[in-house]
């Protein structure tokens, strides 16, 4: 468990706190290409940190991320008219580009000179992956764009559930890094098989164990960590171990054990300190599921489950996710479909914020143990004056990083599995450093 001190600490984003000032050196994942489709189209209202902000794409394609209330008399830029290559402020017309320049003040005397002085609040851009994304720390130490790990070339198809959810960022993706609760939780969605590696059906995924009992074991790297869950196989339980290894590359990301299909990975951003976006990515080759499958499999379709701001419309907390009892008293675990939904409805019972100063945790909570002091630890260092963790030399880059699931032998080395050569190097590198510590600090 942790001190109060230390769960706010972990938890807060807003304003210039130690975490949001962590996060903002990063490149964020703020909305989602589809929201911006069109040239000239509709803004988009989005929140960051406790920041309201407004994205827009110009008549060039470029897009720009705001400040959504116009400096002149804080009228809200959402309602604005997108036009020839800026977004103008219906109140008295004044525009401004995708950097926030200010191209006409139609109600101001053209000889005052006044449109060079006043400069909107405007966050640098760049799109990949699905995601558009913004920069918002200093700009003199604005690292250089790459692409993430879900999207490790332009080619790759990539499929997204977008759920605005109203609880902090930290339980959600504590979700993400506990691969205990999917035998739980998920066990009607996720199906002990016969199987020789994890697959997936039209309905559900299968993977090759019965073990709801996995030993948690945690690898400790400069990007966050990567830890693996080891349970008995259903073939050859004697000689091999079934591992299912997450990666959890800080602050936002979490690369889930892929399948036979595809790959996994989850993004949480913080719209603040007690509401989030949530993304459930699947992605991979041509023969990835696409777009509207995977948000049918998960369903969690716009329009049908969630409105058109991603906000679930069908289930909440409201009607208690319309659980079916007697679904459950038939064979199904929770009584309600699909997996975020699952996942959605343990998050927001524990409130706005997690209380996590009374938990009780078990040995299958070692790797939620290490996400906490990882990220309070980074938190602190970063607001001390370190470099944020996953920036920290030597860097890999992320489109490198993999988690990973399959049937070894018991002799195999868990922490070389699903790494590239470049990470193995890194990692191998890391181990001998700590040893060499350890060693110092043994001698005195």
């Amino acid at each position: 468990m942790l001190t109060r001190e230390e769960n706010e600490l972990l938890c807060r984003v807003e304003g210039d706190t130690p975490m949001g000032g962590l996060m903002r050196r990063h490149w964020i994942p703020a909305l989602l290409s589809e929201q911006l489709v069109e040239s000239d189209g509709a803004p988009v209202r989005v929140r960051l940190f406790g920041e309201d902000l407004v994205a827009f794409r110009d008549t060039d394609g470029r897009i720009g991320v705001l400040g959504e209330f116009c400096p002149h008399r804080k009228a809200s830029l959402f309602f604005g008219r997108n036009e020839e290559c800026g977004l103008r402020c219906l109140y008295h017309g004044w525009k401004f580009d995708v950097d926030g320049k200010v191209l006409e003040m139609v109600s101001e005397p053209a000889e005052s000179g006044f449109a060079e002085k006043v400069q909107h609040k405007a966050y640098p851009t760049e799109e990949a992956g699905g995601f558009i994304w913004v920069y918002m720390g200093p700009k003199e130490l604005m690292p250089e764009f790459e692409p993430p790990a879900w999207a490790p070339t332009p080619e790759a198809k990539v499929s997204i559930v977008k759920i605005d959810l109203p609880c902090n960022w930290a339980q959600i993706m504590e979700g993400q890094i506990d691969s205990a609760h999917s035998s739980s939780l998920h066990s009607s969605d996720m199906k002990p098989a016969r199987v020789t590696t994890a697959g997936t059906t039209a309905t559900h995924w299968t993977r090759p164990s019965t073990d709801k009992n996995p030993r948690i074991q945690v690898q400790l790297t400069n990007y966050g960590f990567r830890y693996a869950a080891i349970r008995r196989p259903i073939v050859n339980a004697q000689t091999h171990d079934y591992i299912r290894l997450t990666v959890f590359v800080a602050p936002f990301a979490a690369l889930i054990p892929p399948n036979s299909s595809y790959n996994v990975a989850t993004v949480i951003v913080p719209k603040d300190d007690v509401s989030s976006y949530f993304h459930f990515i699947a992605w991979g080759n041509d023969d990835c599921i696409d777009q509207e499958s995977w948000r049918k499999f998960c369903v969690a379709q716009v329009g049908i489950d969630l409105d058109k701001t991603y906000k679930p419309m069908l289930r909440h907390k409201a009607n208690n996710y319309l659980q079916d009892r007697k679904a459950m008293k038939l064979g199904d675990f929770t009584g309600v479909p699909g997996i975020p939904n699952q996942d959605i409805m343990m998050w927001e019972s524990m409130g706005p914020i997690a209380d996590r100063t009374s938990e009780r945790l078990g040995a299958s909570d070692i790797a939620i143990v290490q996400f906490r002091r990882v990220m309070i630890d980074a938190a602190r260092k970063h607001a001390a004056g370190s470099e944020p963790i996953g920036l920290i030399e030597p860097h890999i880059p992320q489109a490198k990083l993999r988690s990973y699931q399959g049937i070894v032998p018991k002799s195999e080395d868990w922490r070389k599995l699903g790494a590239s050569s470049e990470e193995v190097a890194v990692l191998d590198g890391m181990e001998q450093d700590e040893t060499e510590a350890e060693m110092a600090a043994a001698r005195g």
